[in-house]
């Protein structure tokens, strides 16, 4: 477990706004107390982001700045806002609401739907395909199983960018998406599907969101209210907003800027939903004064996973590949990654599962390993190895745990024997509290040793298991409690979808692991037209499927294997080939020749301040000159010094060496590398020019208001040749 990105299951929660802010890195403590204005954070994988949202708020609220009922915080899955509000209850800000965007919409509608349009809102339908499905026989239009979810996914799409079916074959043609029919035919089923809808007096997902931007759009009262019960909005994983959720967020500021945005251009794999990161790349330019900090201390994952990470995207193109964050790891050295090379993919499933049966027996928990892969239909090769090696799994993206009938029944169960345990023989000779859980749930169909095999008896197991290993960190967190208070941690959990862990290998989609990370994690099928998958033509579609391959390589903690196979089935021709990806990453293979992106380094920009809304203009640039010879100067690193490498130099080499002593002290203080306090380049344009006072330290480059301000009165004493102590004393 890392430092960042995991805490006890029970923590102590913290006895002061103060005490919230222990064990913050400087990065994520700046975004905890950054409480004003709209504020910019740019987290990598691994960086500690939901740690450092959750502690603002907290801080916030425990120092009274914040009320808990005043602030908003969206997200984009009920698992990750459950895990949010897990965390805020642990740090003592309970009565925060942390929702998806959709829930908090549902919300607002149903609450507002009386006064705004009357009668009775219509049924939510949580699937649509059947009703597409209609929409089509209406057209008269057959559609085979996989069509129907490509237009309903054309239908979301089309929703999420505001759309309307009249224009969906030139909005189609504009994005460069790939029609599954004639976009003509789409139209006219999308048409269909909202009269469908309409005949049968239903709502969508989609509608949930495109009726409350109507509302607040047309009911200024009824905005005016929201904006009076919601102050202070958090948006998590900013780089999937579409631009409706993007409108809704709009509506819901009004004209304040009392906004948290979240999110890693790098990891932005749902375009296809219509989600972008030109809201995340533009916060700056819409919010000139917004203070931005990036989180590239990764507490995740080895220096070894890091590094195949940062190189994945280390030949990335594009506007996202242009501000992608350079990982540092926080972890002490790991293994290798592994590469493996199959002659087809069921010998690729049993090597896999093979090597997990090793790890599994050396004492890796098996909830500690995941089998990641590109598309849910190489699942089952896997289900089936593992079963043959006897290691359970569990399928991601199944049924939530506290909605399996297992868990509900075991519920009910441990709440009858809270209420009237005294009559319970059961409980007769129990006297701890996980030793009464494992007496009741034994009766549910828990035993002490699992059920052989795989399937749903072994499902229910784990579930059961699940319960029983909570009660027991549950007990050694709190060793006074009892079985009613168990009983009222499960509902909180249920309440907030915040599941137990469940032993088992875990397999999923690369977009279903998402958001999750396992000590060992299996890179699968990371061969071509796989990974990039066959449809990635244009360079767009590359490049996500590139993104996409980096979530799941930063899914690792500590051991990450990486395997392909040469055909599909057992003697076919061996015509596949490693991931282009993987070019100069993996061992014997060369890089593909291409653009280097520029990373970027962790650290924080401060806003304009009095600034909003408006872009400020650009000053026009004087071409830089050597100070010495006068010729233009184009190198960065001869601007900052402000003349040519072989210009004779006239540094103070005392000076120099004075400032690179005090720049080593700084750096160690703050817990950052040398470069961010100043880089070699500026502290030696500094010691040539000596500045007499912040005007002239102002004008070197590599000199900004930022570090003038933290900065700027020790080097103007170090260069006057005073001591820091001196000029302390003189202040």
């Amino acid at each position: 477990m890392t430092a960042a990105t995991h805490s006890t299951l029970f923590p102590q929660v913290p006895d002061s706004a103060d005490a919230v802010l222990e064990g913050l890195d400087p990065e994520q403590r700046e975004v905890a107390t950054a409480l004003h204005g709209p504020v910019c954070v740019l987290a990598g994988a691994g960086t500690g982001k939901t740690r450092a949202i959750t502690h603002r708020i907290a801080y916030g609220v425990r120092a009274g700045i914040l009320h808990p009922s005043s602030v908003l915080a969206v997200t984009f899955t009920n698992r990750a806002a459950g895990e949010m509000r897990g965390r805020l209850r642990q740090l003592g800000a309970a009565g925060v609401q942390a929702r998806t965007f959709h829930s908090a919409a549902l919300r607002q509608l149903q609450y507002f739907w009386p006064k705004a349009i009357g009668g009775a809102m219509p049924r939510l339908v949580d699937r649509k395909i059947q009703l597409v499905a209609d929409a089509a026989a209406a057209c008269r239009i057959r559609l085979d199983r996989g069509e129907l979810r490509d237009v309903t996914a054309e239908i979301e799409w089309s929703k999420v960018t505001q759309t309307v079916p009249a224009d969906y074959a030139p909005a189609a043609a504009k994005a460069g998406r790939e029609s599954p029919r004639d976009p003509a035919e789409i139209a006219q089923l999308y048409a269909a599907y909202e009269d469908v809808k309409r005949e049968r007096s239903v709502i969508d997902f989609e509608d949930v969101l495109l009726l409350t931007v109507a509302v607040l759009q047309d009911r200024h009262d009824i905005a005016e209210q929201i904006r009076a019960q919601y102050q202070h909005f958090v948006v998590d994983e900013y780089q999937d907003v579409s631009p409706l959720q993007q409108r809704l967020l709009e509506l819901w500021l009004g004209e304040r800027d009392s906004l948290c945005v979240v999110g890693d251009a790098s990891q932005t794999i749902y375009s296809f939903t219509g989600a972008t990161p030109d809201h995340l790349l533009d916060f700056r330019t819409r919010h000139p004064g917004a203070t931005v900090v990036k989180l590239v201390r990764d507490y995740r994952s080895t220096p070894q996973v890091v590094h195949l990470a940062n190189g994945l995207l280390a030949q990335a193109r594009g506007r996202a590949a242009d501000h992608r964050l350079e990982l540092v790891s926080q972890r002490p050295a790991g293994p290798e990654p592994v590469y493996a090379e199959y002659t087809d993919e069921p010998a690729e499933a049993e090597g896999a599962a093979r090597r997990i049966r090793e790890l599994v027996d050396s004492g890796v928990p098996a909830s500690e390993i995941a089998v990641l892969f590109r598309t849910n239909a190489q699942s089952e090769t896997y289900e089936q190895a593992l079963a043959d090696a006897a290691v359970p799994y569990q399928l991601r993206g199944a049924e939530r745990f506290f909605d399996r009938p297992e868990v509900r029944k075991a519920g009910i169960a441990l709440r009858g024997a809270a209420r009237f345990g005294g009559n319970d023989t059961l409980l007769d000779d129990v006297v701890d509290l996980p030793s009464q859980v494992r007496a009741v749930l034994s009766g549910e169909g828990w035993t002490t040793q699992p059920p052989a095999g795989s399937g749903a008896v072994r499902e229910r197991w784990e579930s059961l298991a699940a319960l029983v290993n909570l009660a027991q960190d549950f007990a050694a967190a709190r060793p006074a409690a009892t079985l009613a208070d168990l009983v009222a941690e499960l509902d909180e959990r249920a309440n907030a979808q915040h599941a137990p862990t469940v032993q088992g290998v875990t397999l999923a989609s690369l977009h279903s692991a998402k958001g999750l990370e396992w000590d060992v994690v299996f890179l699968v099928g990371v061969a071509e037209g796989m990974m990039p998958i066959t449809y990635a033509k244009t360079d767009e579609q590359i490049e996500e499927e590139r993104r996409l391959l980096y979530v799941g390589v930063t899914r690792a903690r500590e051991q990450l294997h990486v395997s392909w196979a040469l055909s599909r089935s057992p003697g076919g021709r061996p015509s596949r080939r490693p991931s282009r990806f993987l070019d100069g990453l993996r061992p014997g293979s060369t890089a593909t020749a291409g653009r280097t992106a520029a990373g970027g380094a962790g650290g924080i920009e401060r806003g304009i301040p009095g600034t909003r809304g408006s872009t400020p203009k650009r000053a026009q640039r004087v071409p830089a000159r050597c100070r010495v010879c006068g010729r233009t100067l184009t190198d960065a690193g001869e601007m900052k010094l402000m003349r040519c490498d072989d210009c004779p130099s006239d540094m103070n080499e005392g000076l120099y060496e004075r400032l690179r002593e005090w720049r080593a002290d700084q750096a160690r203080s703050s817990g950052q590398p040398d470069f961010c306090v100043f880089t070699d380049r500026t502290l030696m344009a500094i010691a040539e020019s000596a500045p007499d006072d912040e005007r002239e330290l102002a004008r070197i480059p590599g000199v900004g208001m930022r570090k003038l301000t933290r900065y700027g009165a020790d080097v103007l004493a170090i260069c006057a040749g005073q001591s820091l102590a001196e000029s302390t004393d003189q202040d």
